[in-house]
């Protein structure tokens, strides 16, 4: 038996199933099922079998000939509601066999099926064929969920026609983001790999739909399909190749202002207070209690008090206009984003006039294992250097708006939003005054009062636990917490370096009065990379981020280890519950954003490669501004060729070498790393 599945990329409605079966020896009838389990249950999260597992109602079943016309063929129209959203969804289908069959119609336990009895002779192949279309209430377009689905099955051609259509679809898809590289082939496959699921998730069809970027892809039930902050490592990787899709991404995020706006008023906060976990109307969902399975213990689940899910929304939206310049969304809804996220912050702010300094208390950092002070776990942390930090850019960059983007589309918004001169007056203030925590010898401090914790026995928790990922959970099993030692379950201060760059953080932090030296960064770098347990799979694309500029090696090594998350499963069994789309797309952004070292700013596209030895030749395209530019780097030498076209010359640098390029044409830039 062979079997050749596909979801169409061509037709997103449309999936199908080819199945060719060849008696091998023997001669005489086979029966095949073909159906519709209507009774599909969600229960591959072991941890959520308490919660409610069946969300399909109204089932409704018929035969429906018209969708199987041929001799040999057999349809079936399903229909059913969502329990909670009440979204009905339909499915037209038709199975057919290669040669005559006999069929039945059989149903139990909420499954629908046709038996075809089929004969088969010594060596003869028979194919059977199940091709299925979907709809449902949400779609454009359609009358009906059920005349919809019926529509599309219509119109389907044979399954080659299908696979054709399919392959071609997901050739253009994919030309844009094929990374072309001498990286050892593992790595190359694994990258591909990752391409590939980022895609199967986030495509053109996605910006039909008003979804947002789900943290384990469509591939699983872990999370409950809850929307976190995963869009800041996906995002740049959209922005740079379909900024389209990214803008839709981040529409879907302004959609939820309302509810943001809500949840931020019931806080006794201004502007929008985003949600950690968000669910379809943008409320917060993120469970009281989490489970302890070492313990056996439930814990209280303080994770909400992540603001800066918040700041990430406000700093793609800012990425996306600088990558595309598109000022009509700017002024209609990205602006809109960065202001009510600024209004929130600035309304969390605690001034304190002993040191003219601007406090955020009772939040939490990346950092989940921290969630207060041993005493009072429950009340959240002060000063966390990276919300503290791009809360702090936030302002900046909602101040810059204001001020600089001028017109009457910028004084409409002004007034849709009652921006007031002594509002942008206090977020040039706050972008400059925000506290930043520091300990010993100028370290970044993860959070006020970090330095004062004690020091973990990393050697003895390895020897005694070997995978010590989930630090929380073996703390708390042994009866401690997280909270008295100076730890981390990810990247929480390096943030800044992945976000913003080494570059950028220093101007930054010099403009808040923080002047570091880059052997306080470095120290500060080195600081954490030994005390990050890497709970989260995030963890190491950052590192690996952080790593590229100072030790290309060790990042080439963290980048490997980032890649094989997935595959390998080295969270220890949760990709069942569905891949980690986030870290998937942060490997992608690695090689360009790290190992090309390609940095949007306000006026160029900019460079600063550091290859490693296991990657000594890459290629790959970028969109920017309007113009395609693919891009060759190898040791030397980085070479940007622009597609021809009529789009605008665009600013490109590589250190103190820049030049304006022109559509159609190309520049090499000597001397490079």
């Amino acid at each position: 038996m062979v079997q050749r599945r596909l979801v169409s990329m061509a037709e997103p409605h449309l999936a199908a199933l080819e199945t060719v079966i060849t008696a091998d020896g023997w001669s005489g009838r086979i029966s095949v099922s073909s159906g519709c389990d209507t009774a599909v249950r969600n229960a591959n999260v072991p941890e959520d079998g308490g919660l409610a597992q069946r969300h399909l109602t109204g089932v409704q079943v018929a035969e429906n000939r018209a969708n199987a016309p041929g001799p040999g063929a057999v349809g079936l129209d399903v229909q059913v509601r969502t329990s909670r959203s009440r979204i009905g969804i339909a499915l037209a289908l038709r199975t057919e066999a290669s040669g005559p069959a006999n069929t039945a119609y059989h149903q139990s336990a909420g499954l629908y099926a046709h038996h075809l009895e089929v004969a088969v002779g010594e060596g003869a192949p028979v194919t059977v064929t199940k091709t299925v279309a979907v709809a449902t209430s949400r779609d454009h377009a359609v009358s009906s969920p059920l005349a919809g689905a019926q529509a599309v099955l219509a119109r389907a051609g044979t399954f080659e026609q299908l696979v054709a259509d399919h392959e071609r679809a997901w050739s253009l898809l994919l030309a844009p983001f094929i990374i072309d590289s001498d990286a050892p082939s593992q790595a190359q496959l694994i990258l591909n790999l990752h391409v590939f699921h980022v895609l199967q998730t986030l495509t053109l069809h996605t910006a039909e739909l008003d979804a947002g970027v789900p943290a384990r892809g469509l591939h699983g039930e872990g999370y409950r399909g809850h929307v976190f902050w995963d869009e800041l490592f996906v995002l740049p990787v959209l922005n740079s190749r379909l900024p389209s899709l990214a803008r839709e991404l981040l529409d879907y995020r302004w959609r939820r202002l309302g509810t943001a706006r809500d949840a931020a008023r019931a806080a006794g906060l201004s502007g929008a207070l985003f949600p950690w976990q968000s669910g379809s109307d943008g409320t917060e969902q993120t469970p009281s209690l989490l489970y302890n399975r070492l313990s056996g213990h439930w814990l209280p689940d303080y994770s909400h008090r992540q603001r800066h899910v918040g700041l990430a929304v406000a700093y793609n939206a800012w990425q996306y206009f600088e990558a595309t310049q598109d000022r009509g969304w700017l002024t209609q809804h990205g602006a809109e984003l960065i202001v009510e996220v600024a209004r929130l912050f600035a309304s969390m702010a605690e001034h304190d006039p002993a040191d003219d300094r601007f406090h955020l208390r009772g939040v939490m950092g990346p950092d989940e294992y921290h969630t207060g002070p041993p005493e009072h776990p429950d009340a959240g942390l002060a000063d966390n250097a990276y919300t503290n930090v791009m809360a702090a850019w936030v302002f900046d960059q909602a101040e810059w708006i204001m001020r600089s983007v001028r017109g009457f589309d910028m004084e409409d918004l002004k007034g849709r939003l009652g921006i007031t001169t002594a509002e942008i007056t206090r977020w040039a203030r706050l972008s400059r005054r925000m506290f930043v925590p520091f300990h010993g010898e100028g370290i970044i401090s993860q959070f006020a009062g970090y330095g004062e914790l004690r020091e973990l026995d990393w050697a003895g928790y390895r020897r005694r636990y070997r995978n010590i990922e989930r630090l929380d959970l073996i703390l708390e099993a042994e009866g401690d917490s997280p909270n008295r030692y100076r730890l981390a379950k990810q990247a929480d201060v390096l943030m800044l370096f992945y976000v913003l760059g080494e570059d950028q953080l220093t101007g930054f932090l010099a403009r808040l009065g923080y002047p570091v030296t880059p052997e306080q960064l470095a120290a500060t770098v080195d600081y954490y990379l030994a005390r990050t347990a890497h709970g989260s799979t995030l963890s190491r694309v950052a590192h690996a981020s952080v790593l590229a500029q100072r030790d290309p090696e060790q990042a080439w090594a963290t980048f490997r280890e980032a890649l094989d998350a997935d595959l390998d499963d080295t969270q220890g069994g949760t990709t069942s519950s569905g891949i980690h789309l986030g870290a998937m797309a942060g490997t992608i952004d690695v090689v360009q954003r790290s190992f090309a070292g390609l940095r949007i700013t306000r006026d160029a596209l900019t460079f600063t490669p550091r290859l490693p030895a296991e990657l000594r030749r890459v290629g790959f395209q970028v969109r920017y501004r309007d113009q395609l530019l693919a891009v060759h780097l190898e040791p030397g030498r980085l070479a940007v060729t622009a597609a021809p076209g009529d789009a605008a010359p665009v600013l490109v640098r590589v250190g103190q070498q820049e030049v304006f390029l022109q559509a159609g044409q190309r520049h090499e830039f000597r001397a490079v790393p």
